[in-house]
């Protein structure tokens, strides 16, 4: 059997179309036990961070870097890193310590619901 043009752009298009739908119905809340984010540091998630600057007060940013949104991968105590290019952030407020961002993490919607805390993304 021989493929023709025509079936094979239909086939073409349809596999895009169904990896794109794919794609888009994620989920954009990540959530952990608030137990799980220690006081004076951060958790980092898939696609956020959420931190306890203090005892009971939590924030979550993305973890997509401001600078050229490389993941942010690691927790050095009050601040998380990006790793790909070294950029430093303050867990607090999200401001820039170290470049070469040039801005700060963006923030993200938190609710605590019980004893779990669910970050929404809006625009993953």
């Amino acid at each position: 059997m021989t493929c023709s043009r025509r079936l094979f752009l239909i086939g073409t298009a349809s596999t895009f179309a169904g990896a794109f739908l794919a794609a888009c119905g994620r989920d954009p809340s990540e959530e952990v036990a608030k137990t799980e984010v220690p006081v004076g540091s951060a958790v980092i998630l898939d696609r956020v961070i959420i931190a306890q600057p203090n005892e009971g007060e939590f924030i979550a940013y993305s973890a997509s870097c401001p600078h050229q949104f490389q993941k942010i991968t690691q927790v050095q105590g009050d601040t998380v890193r990006c790793t790909a290019h070294g950029s430093i952030f303050s867990i607090a407020d999200g401001e820039v310590l170290g470049g070469p961002a040039m801005r700060g993490m963006r923030e993200i919607s938190l609710r605590e619901e019980g004893e779990r805390l669910v970050a929404t993304d809006t625009e993953a």
